[in-house]
């Protein structure tokens, strides 16, 4: 197979293909006194031809990190620690601390009885589930309860805090922030509400009773915010689309039977730097391998299967989470010939397409599949 880089020569015509000399060496470090440079010594560097993202395709098996983040319970009281979580870093990205690109996540658990204090930032953020059935959070005065497979969201900007009503049993769930692309924009800011926990409204899911039944209320005021006004999304009903939108669809052949979160004012995506994803393999299904602009964090969210990113396999279960870099070939496979697998993801595909960056491509050769890696 021809590659990107058989194609694109740097030492041809309208790239950067300048030769040292001593005399430009002496140039150079006149211009380093000057805190300048010549572009054309980084040029091809800094626009390459095609993305080079400094992340790498990662998994992390949740069999693995379970034993340890339960025993952060142990180590770290929540008020100190402000959130007790587990955060999964690509081996490509601790220097700003994210999973894939410019997005965060990571594994926060909470002790039966427990509550976090409440704060702001500038970072959206979302929730999915992973386990336990007392999980709850306040976003803005609104209590949500929210169980195993549950998706919600934290708007930029909105006051939060979280807790577990349960009286025996811990709940983890996983976090994903672009605190990352914040940081990367010197955009960060951070508060502690000043009565340190919220007072909720007399309605608990009052959000989800408003706009979660696919209408919008008749006579009510136009949402204006650039988010959401629905906060969260029950399994139960997301699970049953997917396999409704089964029946009326083959769906995608590089995602299966895939479906977004939406924000029901607009259509739109969740959050303005932020959107998710659900998607169903049928039982034994494999997609094709394409790929896009913008990273993708995947959470296995029922059943078991594996998925090729970047020429590498991963095969996962239930609660694992893996990170696909921009730009990277990838597909999945369900392994289970007699049910489905559910796959969660988060992205940043709302910050691409508001840029005009958005592209995306097909793998052509071996009937749309990489050749299987050896490890």
């Amino acid at each position: 197979m021809t590659t990107e880089d058989d194609r694109m020569d740097d030492t041809m015509l309208g790239r950067a293909r300048v030769t040292d000399t001593p005399e430009l060496s002496a140039y150079y470090a006149e211009l380093a006194d000057r805190e300048a440079g010549a572009l054309w010594t980084v040029a091809n560097e800094i626009e390459p031809w095609y993305p080079q993202p400094k992340s790498v395709p990662t998994l992390w098996r949740y069999a693995e990190l379970r034993p340890l983040v339960r025993k952060a319970l142990d180590l770290v009281k929540g008020d100190d620690a402000g959130r007790r979580v587990v955060m999964l870093v690509n081996p490509g990205r601790r220097d700003i601390s994210a999973a894939a690109g410019l997005l965060y996540t990571g594994l926060q658990i909470m002790g039966p009885g427990e509550s976090m204090t409440a704060h702001r930032h500038q970072a959206a953020a979302l929730r999915f589930v992973l386990e336990g059935t007392g999980a709850w959070t306040i976003v803005d005065g609104e209590k949500l309860r929210v169980g195993a497979r549950d998706f919600a969201i934290t708007p930029n900007g909105t006051w939060h805090e979280h807790g577990n009503e349960s009286a025996d049993t811990p709940v983890i769930w996983q976090d994903g922030l672009d605190i990352p692309l914040v940081n990367a924009l010197d955009a960060g800011f951070y508060e502690v509400h000043p009565d340190v926990y919220q007072v909720p409204g007399k309605v608990v899911n009052s959000s989800l009773l408003t706009f979660g039944g696919n209408l919008v209320p008749y006579g009510a005021e136009r949402w204006t915010r650039p988010y959401s006004p629905l906060l969260a999304w029950p399994w139960e009903p997301t699970y049953q689309a997917l396999l409704d939108l089964a029946k009326a669809s083959e769906g995608s052949p590089y995602d299966g039977v895939i479906m977004e979160y939406t924000n029901p004012a607009t259509g739109g995506s969740v959050m303005p730097t932020m959107s998710a994803h659900i998607q169903l393999l049928r039982a034994g299904q494999a997609t094709r391998a394409h790929r896009h602009t913008g990273s993708v964090v995947y959470t296995a969210a029922k059943g078991h299967g594996v998925s090729i990113v970047g020429g590498q396999r991963f095969e996962w279960h239930e609660g694992d989470v893996f990170a696909v870099p921009a730009w990277a070939w990838h597909e999945h496979a369900n392994l289970d010939p007699a049910d489905d697998a559910v796959l969660f993801s988060f992205n940043d595909f709302p910050v691409m397409r508001s840029l005009g960056f958005h592209r995306e491509e097909a793998y052509v050769d071996h009937d749309g599949h990489q050749p299987t890696p050896s490890n």
